[in-house]
């Protein structure tokens, strides 16, 4: 019965071989049209959003290991944070690169979830309403769009 004393159970790895590995996902936000303007413009009051979101979502893809009990610890060769930005969204794009025993899709799922939550933080009060309310601020669409293992 699930649940029961089931606990955690690791992947076992030790057999597979090392393989070069990636993985691409992507993620949005939805945010007030004044909004994008104001992160387009560089005048969000907490400071530029791209940058700090990029750079939190570099950490997290770093730390996935720490914060999802059953990932792997596995080096990390590279890691690529994009961004498109529509009239009333942001797009996030996260790859992740290694040569490990193991994917990456987890730490590509974190990069851009972490990149949507540090935007959203940094956008906040301007997306609240005069009841400090998020009526139209939303995170969705989270996928992994590749996985590749050659």
């Amino acid at each position: 019965m699930p649940g029961k004393g089931a606990g955690l159970k690791i992947a076992d790895v030790s057999r597979k071989r090392v393989s070069s590995r990636n993985s691409i996902a992507r993620g949005m936000i939805k945010l007030r049209p004044e909004t994008i303007r104001m992160v387009r413009v560089g005048t969000v009051p907490k400071g530029d959003v791209l940058t700090v979101a990029k750079v939190s979502a570099v950490l997290a893809v770093k730390r996935t290991s720490e914060i999802i009990p059953g990932c792997h610890s596995i080096p990390i060769d590279g890691i690529e944070v994009d961004y498109e930005m529509e009239d009333d969204k942001v797009i996030v794009t996260c790859e992740v690169k290694t040569e490990s025993k193991t994917g990456v899709e987890m730490e590509a799922i974190t990069g851009t979830c972490v990149a949507l939550l540090t935007i959203w933080d940094m956008v906040k009060e301007l997306e609240k309403d005069e009841k400090g309310q998020y009526p139209t601020t939303s995170i969705g669409d989270i996928r992994v769009l590749k996985k590749v293992k050659v």
